[in-house]
Parts: C-alpha cells; sequence; structure tokens
C-alpha cells in the first residue's frame, strides 16, 4: 500500500532518485538529504503507515528495525556507536508522514537530556 502524495513512497517506488544504502523486500534505506551528523541515514518500510503508531504489523517493525544493524555495519559506525531516532507526530518534529528510522552517528552526540529542549522541557530551569 502507498500514498501518492508521500515523498517517502515515491523514494520507495523508485519515482525520486535518494542515495539508497540498502534495500529489500520490506524497507529502503537511504541518505538524508540534510543530514544532522556525518552519518544520517533513513530507513522506511516500502509500504506506507504514517508513524510508528499507525497500527504498523510487528512483522513490518521487525523488518524495518532489523535494518538499523545493516545500516550501522555498511556505514562503519556499528562498533563506535550510533543513535536511532523515530519521531511521532507534530509535536515530536516529524516532518515526513511515512514511518522512517534515523540512523546517526559518525561523531559524538550529546544525551537528549544534554540538549536544550525548549521552554516545554522538564529541566527548563536548568
Amino acid at each position: 500500500m502507498q500514498d501518492k502524495d508521500c515523498i517517502f513512497c515515491k523514494i520507495a517506488a523508485g519515482e525520486i532518485p535518494a542515495k539508497v544504502v540498502f534495500e529489500d523486500e520490506y524497507v529502503i534505506a537511504f541518505d538524508d538529504l540534510e543530514p544532522l551528523m556525518p552519518v544520517h541515514t533513513l530507513i522506511i518500510p516500502k509500504d506506507h503507515y504514517s508513524d510508528i503508531a499507525d497500527d504498523v504489523p510487528e512483522e513490518t517493525l521487525g523488518h524495518v528495525f532489523a535494518a538499523v544493524q545493516k545500516i550501522a555495519d555498511i556505514k562503519g559506525i556499528h562498533e563506535e556507536g550510533f543513535r536511532c531516532l523515530v519521531n511521532t507526530g507534530e509535536n515530536a518534529s516529524q516532518s515526513v508522514k511515512h514511518l522512517h528510522i534515523h540512523v546517526l552517528g559518525g561523531g559524538w552526540m550529546p544525551r537528549p537530556n544534554d540538549q536544550d529542549w525548549g521552554p516545554n522541557a522538564t529541566n527548563v530551569e536548568q
């Protein structure tokens, strides 16, 4: 199932070019166009789900998350460490409404609680 207006569905279908890092029957992984780290690869299911809370079948989640280690190996960040990030919904700054995992690495990243999370953060007084 595809969403004809979804940019990630179009990438999965080969209608929009992307720097593909890995692909199999269920997922496609490609480098982010606006990377936040030296390694910033997105992993998406080929079927359309708006986010991780969109009744995604366990089998699909398994394929998507199984691709994380493959990407870490391909990108050479498995040993040094990496971060996986899944934004879900507007408050989490999800910009593309298609389930995707960000795999980030290639350098040191601060812990999430060391960052300025804005006025709604529980550590706003700090």
